[in-house]
């Protein structure tokens, strides 16, 4: 079996969790089952400026064929202001304005997509539905096609260019039950194969230090938050929510900040922002959280909850992200907010009651051990691309072609 995945990032250096999530299920599959995986992706590591930082060409990177393309467009100034006008009533958005928000939103690789057309692979992952390569490659690709959205309730899902991405998929592989209600609700696209999936987790590899250490706290406790530092992932709204809960509630509780910085937070003593860090390091700063808060209400899963779980780490999160709020709820392994009344008492409840936090922590390891393990969610994966290949070759048969794929109409 070969596949092929198509994700604009691609690398153990790329923080975001969709192209995180399509590098680790490709490496899985090599190392697993010694299938042919390729990634088609940009040359950029930058999702705001899509700088081509890598070299163009193919490399191996843990089993993988790694195929990298110069982007020849990124996000200007221009895609911010079509950004702000469409996000308003994104439904009646026209066809053009949702193209041309495509291609500003980038990055731009046709270089890519004609490289993938003509690729050999027996069943093609695009990795999420909102970028360039999946929009355009979608399109034109031969083999079967298997769409991870890795969708949230945001505007740009309900731009009319994205219900061609939809159309044109073969097979869906969602991350979560939520996730398949909300595209389900916004597409119609129950008649396609699909299955809820998830992303896989991996024994945690700690660093061996202590988390009050790494942050420069001592003994202090603390509620760490990991991922992204930007306002559309929550961070403003938890830094003054944290703020606020200082000022109610005074003691030695710190808020740590644990990813690459894009939105300025301010000053705070009892905030620390370490800026990304290594795998090793995050593992020991969760291990010895008081509590993982996941403040954002745009998550297709949450593979940071995984892990803190795996720590068997509480979490707070927003409840307005149905995702995370399912977690919580399907695993009992954690508490949620939605508003700064509720997160005031939950962080409370969760800071005077040790037994508490106990018993979340280890129902939401139970719970990431029964569904999220990577041996079975491989497993799992890799036979629904087996029957995603074996449906399109009866499919095929039926209607009298023999070696060429149908191409997408």
């Amino acid at each position: 079996m070969k596949v092929a995945f198509v994700t604009p990032r691609y690398g153990a250096e790329v923080t975001g969790g969709a192209e995180t999530g399509a590098r680790q299920l490709a490496e899985h599959l090599v190392a697993t089952f010694g299938w042919e995986v390729e990634a088609y992706t940009s040359c950029a590591l930058d999702l705001i400026s899509w700088a081509n930082v890598l070299p163009a060409g193919t490399s191996v990177s843990n089993g993988v064929w790694v195929h990298r393309f110069e982007a020849v467009g990124g996000r200007p100034k221009a895609f911010f202001e079509l950004d702000g006008r469409l996000r308003v009533a994104p439904r009646h958005a026209s066809r053009s304005d949702a193209e041309r928000w495509v291609e500003l939103n980038g990055p731009v690789v046709p270089a890519l997509v004609d490289a993938l057309e003509v690729s050999d692979a027996d069943v093609v992952a695009f990795y999420p539905y909102l970028f360039y390569p999946t929009v355009m490659g979608i399109a034109r690709v031969q083999a079967p096609s298997v769409l991870h959205p890795a969708a949230h309730d945001e505007p740009a899902l309900y731009l009319p260019v994205f219900k061609d991405v939809y159309r044109r998929a073969d097979a869906i592989c969602y991350h979560s039950q939520a996730e398949r209600r909300l595209v389900q609700r916004v597409h119609q696209v129950a008649d396609r194969p699909q299955i809820v999936l998830g992303l896989g987790v991996g024994r945690p590899l700690e660093g061996g230090r202590r988390g009050g250490d790494i942050l420069g706290i001592g003994d202090r406790p603390y509620i760490v938050c990991v991922g992204r530092v930007d306002a559309h992932k929550g961070s403003t709204m938890l830094a003054r929510f944290f703020q606020l809960f200082k000022e109610r509630n005074p003691g030695p509780l710190a808020l740590a900040f644990v990813g690459t910085q894009v939105a300025d937070l301010g000053e705070h003593d009892d905030i620390v922002i370490t800026g990304a860090v290594d795998e090793g390091t995050k593992w020991d700063l969760l291990r010895d959280a008081v509590a993982l808060v996941s403040p954002s209400a745009l998550e297709s899963f949450s593979l940071v909850l995984m892990e803190a779980w795996q720590q068997a780490r509480p979490v707070l999160v927003n409840a307005l992200c149905d995702p995370t709020r399912e977690h919580c709820q399907r695993s009992g392994g954690g508490l949620w907010f939605s508003s700064y009344r509720h997160f005031e008492a939950a962080l409370n409840r969760l800071l005077s009651d040790p037994l508490l936090r106990q018993v979340l922590g280890s129902r939401g390891k139970a719970y990431v051990e029964q569904n999220y393990e990577w041996p079975v969610v491989i497993e799992r994966y890799a036979s629904f691309l087996e029957a995603v290949v074996e449906r399109d070759r009866s499919h095929r048969k039926h209607l009298g072609f023999k070696d060429s794929p149908l191409r997408h109409e």
